[in-house]
């Protein structure tokens, strides 16, 4: 179930097409795709999941108190949409790639 929502990665072609740079931000649902290969029990799947959701919720909070400090710093509330883009896209492929690891190591 969870790699379909590496479909959701599609909305990121809207961005050129809208001239919106907050729908780059969907690229980073891409990465799912790549759970197509999982192999494992329902459990074991729920703990990488759990493990996976840790690791890009510490990253999401790291680079976020960053970007807002840089963002608040240098008054460049202009660059607030790419930076949106840029922490959602990390989160997503942070869990993406913890994902992948933990189902490779097979815990």
């Amino acid at each position: 179930m969870v790699s379909l929502l590496g479909f959701l990665g599609l909305l990121g072609f809207l961005g050129p097409i809208t001239g919106n740079l907050g729908f780059y931000g969907f690229f980073g649902f891409l990465g799912f795709l790549s759970a197509f290969g999982g192999t494992g029990t329902d459990e074991r799947i729920d703990s990488n999941i759990n493990r996976a959701c840790r690791n890009s919720f510490i990253l999401f909070v790291i680079t976020m108190a960053f970007s807002l400090v840089y963002l608040v710093s240098f008054v460049a509330t202009t660059a607030f949409p790419i930076v949106f883009s840029i922490l959602f896209v990390g989160s997503m492929v942070s869990f993406v790639f913890s994902y992948i690891y933990y189902d490779r190591k097979g815990e």
